[in-house]
């Protein structure tokens, strides 16, 4: 168990739009209900709903919630609040609950700042009830306006991926480095991630890129049409 440990995913301090962030996690815990199986995503805002089903728990006002985590981070989260922490193995969850780097208005989705797309992407084909959390600053018209398309790669392939994802389009392609380390950003599953910039991307890119031999998962969710969860 990670209880044993004091461990805080993310310092508030730093979230930017928290206000909106705590109002979209609140709403979204009110919807939690006891006995239930819950899918727990990555992030700010995923990490604000983690507290705010675990405080109404504690409050009495729902009992024994269990959440199935898709991240390391998530997983410490939710043990160190005393909640019990689900597997897909073993655990269907009723729905799930994940943030987002953007939204189009039809609903598709780019994920995976936080480096857990394929744990992402398999909560949510685990469950037909898809609740992201999303405030104003997520909301594009356009996917990859502000963000790149992250794509997990078996490093082996990266010679045979690039170029790959170059005939798909991508105009810049940049393997993820650590921030308190040397060298990339290692996923959970010992990958890489290569951040893509495309000039536009098409309705059919995400089964496009998960067709490369050596691509593990992207960050591309199309066609999932989840439930928007917003501050109002």
């Amino acid at each position: 168990m990670y209880s044993a440990v004091d461990f805080q995913a993310f310092d508030e301090t730093s979230i930017s739009n928290l206000d909106e962030k705590k109002k979209v996690a609140e709403r979204l815990a009110a919807s939690a209900e006891t006995g239930q199986t819950i899918g727990a995503g990555s992030g700010s805002t995923a990490y604000l709903a983690v507290k705010a089903i675990a405080a109404r728990v504690d409050a009495g006002e729902i009992e024994r919630v269990t959440l199935v985590p898709t991240s390391h981070e998530i997983e410490m989260t939710i043990a160190d609040l005393g909640l019990p922490v689900g597997d897909l193995f073993c655990d269907q969850p009723a729905w799930l609950f994940d943030g987002a780097d953007e939204v189009d208005p039809s609903g598709n989705l780019i994920k995976g700042r936080g480096g857990a797309l394929f744990r992402e992407k398999l909560l949510f084909e685990s469950t037909g009830d898809r609740r992201v959390l999303v405030d104003a600053s997520k909301c594009v018209e356009n996917l990859g306006s502000k963000f790149p398309v992250p794509v997990e790669v078996v490093p082996r392939a990266l010679p045979v991926v690039m170029p790959e994802l170059k005939r798909l389009g991508a105009t810049s392609i940049e393997i993820r480095r650590g921030g308190g380390k040397d060298g990339p950003v290692i996923t959970e599953l010992g990958n890489v991630i290569a951040d893509c910039r495309f000039e536009s991307i098409g309705d059919d890119m995400e089964a496009q890129i998960k067709s490369i031999t050596g691509v593990l998962e992207s960050g591309l969710f199309q066609g999932y049409e989840p439930t928007l969860v917003t501050p109002d």
